[in-house]
């Protein structure tokens, strides 16, 4: 009878310890299914408050000199490489939307791509320029990642694309210790926060509409059981090291003073 009651016991530890292990793997069930993903949610609309970077250039610089802000800061004679006939200017998106580019006036960009952009512009400039060449850049996209990473932190996004996975790999990637089917994104648009659950043990992850960040994107990684309940246990341990510490000096400091009452 001791024995079944030592096996039963043992059954249930081990079952225990097994649901509280998390899985480390990524995508578990893709080689259930055809790997075949879409990508047409990558694309990055333009918010208010976004930084734009525009430069419009031609064969001719002095045509579309007046489509460019004037450097500032800058002159020719501290920075002999910038011309005056050629800037990259700078425009915050207003909380309208709007920026407004000279000799083109106030422009809506709010829900536009910029490669969306580029072409209205190029539309807009080609009346008065021949073959005109417009540059836009998002200069002020970056994402932060918190949590159960090896280095969390806000990453810069150099280019107009970045998936989770990217951001995920620029923070070193989950510990050991995050919760991989439980991934929290917050993302702020219209003036809302919104909150969106992503699951990294599946496939579906991939064909997810938050697959793909955007500008300010935060994506935190919760710290599974294991990490819970470590941290719960060194608290504990520390609070009591702490009462234990405390109550050994008020002890050395009775019993030294009965000491010098004594000696007395």
């Amino acid at each position: 009878m001791a024995r079944f009651g030592c096996l039963i016991a043992i059954i249930i530890l081990m079952s225990a310890c097994s649901t509280s292990r998390s899985s480390l793997t990524y995508f578990e069930d893709i080689d259930s299914r055809v790997a075949e993903f879409q990508t047409d949610t990558a694309n990055l609309v333009i918010a208010p408050h976004d930084e734009l970077m525009i430069s419009v250039t031609s064969f001719v610089p002095e045509a579309t000199a007046q489509y460019n802000l004037p450097p500032t800061n800058l002159s020719t004679s501290e920075n002999p490489q910038i011309s005056t006939t050629y800037a990259m200017s700078t425009y915050i998106v207003n909380t309208h939307g709007y920026i407004d580019i000279p000799s083109v006036g106030p422009i809506k960009v709010e829900g536009m791509t910029t490669n969306q952009l580029t072409d209205s512009l190029v539309a807009i400039i080609s009346k008065e320029v021949v073959e005109p060449n417009v540059r836009v850049q998002l200069v002020n996209f970056s994402v932060n990642v918190i949590g159960e990473v090896r280095n969390p932190g806000r990453f810069k996004v150099n280019n107009q694309r970045i998936s989770i996975l990217d951001a995920i790999a620029m923070a070193g990637d989950l510990t050991e210790y995050g919760k991989r089917d439980d991934i929290i994104l917050i993302r702020e648009s219209e003036g809302k926060r919104t909150v969106h659950k992503l699951n990294l043990n599946s496939a579906d992850i991939l064909d997810s509409p938050y697959f793909y960040l955007r500008q300010n994107d935060v994506v935190y990684i919760e710290p599974n059981k294991i990490r819970k309940d470590n941290s719960k246990y060194n608290q504990n341990n520390a609070f009591k090291l702490s009462v234990t510490s405390t109550i050994v000096s008020a002890v050395s400091v009775i019993a030294s003073l009965v000491i010098a009452l004594t000696v007395k």
